[in-house]
This record gives structure tokens, sequence and C-alpha cells, in this order.
């Protein structure tokens, strides 16, 4: 396994969309791309599967679904049952109707916040972590794409150039 990379940075999103087509038409694995913004279709152009948050946003909306219905019926009618404006508290169905918002709130409170959670777990993003980034100009305007080297030097600088990169550098990788 190599350490050296290639480092190919480009300025506009397109010329980096046909770039990543054109590498990985050549058969080239692309390590990772660094931009300033996501890139419509870049996820597409690497072969990256989809992603499974949304099934996960489906059940952590189902848990908080669950946890409402279970927190409103022990509340309102084991624990503490009261005659709110004349309503009937013998049951959780009679008073439904009363709680749909508060099952709607918990849902989406249960589902974006655990979404969030599970996303930052899953990039291992926490506080306090070092930036991975490779080139400040990411952050600002520039786009990079990092192509691992296997003894074909000339051959992916000559295509990278080709496809319209703006500076190409070979890095030595720290582990």
């Amino acid at each position: 396994m190599s350490n050296k990379v290639v480092h190919a940075l480009y300025d506009d999103d397109d010329v980096l969309l046909s770039a990543v087509k054109a590498i990985r038409s050549e058969k080239h694995h692309i390590e990772e791309v660094y931009t300033p913004f996501p890139v419509h279709g870049l996820d597409k152009a690497l072969g990256l599967e989809d992603t499974r948050i949304a099934i996960m946003a489906f059940i952590y909306g189902c848990i908080g679904l669950s946890v409402a219905v279970a927190m409103m019926n022990f509340i309102m009618i084991e624990d503490w049952p009261q005659n709110i404006g004349g309503k009937p508290s013998f049951s959780y169905l009679e008073n439904m109707p009363a709680f749909v918002p508060i099952m709607f709130e918990m849902t989406v409170f249960f589902a974006a916040h655990l979404m969030v959670i599970t996303f930052y777990m899953r990039s291992k993003l926490w506080p306090f972590k070092k930036a991975e980034n490779p080139n400040p100009l990411t952050t600002d305007d520039k786009f990079l794409v990092e192509i691992e080297l296997h003894d074909n030097e000339k051959a992916l600088t000559a295509l990278l150039e080709k496809s319209g990169a703006i500076d190409v550098s070979i890095i030595e990788k720290s582990e």
C-alpha cells in the first residue's frame, strides 16, 4: 500500500464533476473529494451507495411517536386524570384528538435530534476533533480530489491536468 497520494485542485464544480467521471472511467480509485459546498450529483459520480439516514429518520420518528403515546397515556389517563374543559379522561382513545399536536411534535423532535446524533457519530465528528482538511482553499472556493498512487504517476498526472485541474501535486500521506 502506497503512502503517496495525488491532490488535484479544481476551481469550478462543473469541471470537478466531469473530472471525477473521467477519473472513474479510467478505473482510478478516488479516496476523497473535498468541497466548500455540496455538489449536486457528486455522490452518484463517485459511485457512493445511497445513505440510510431516511430509514433511520422513520425509525426515530416511530420511537418518538411511541414515547409520546406512552407518556400522554401515563400522565393524562393513568397517573393523574383531570377533567379539562369537560373532556372525559376514561381512556386514551377518547382524548386522542387533543393529543395529536403533542404526538406530531414528539415525532419531529425525536427524528431530528436522533438523526443529528447519528450523523455525527457515523461521521466520527465530535467536539474538539482536529480538522482533516488537507488544503485550506477547499473551505473557501476550491475543490480537491485525492487519489492514491499505485505506480501510475505520469498517466494519472496527465489525466488530471487534461481534466481541468489547476494544480496537481503529489503528497506523502501521514497515517
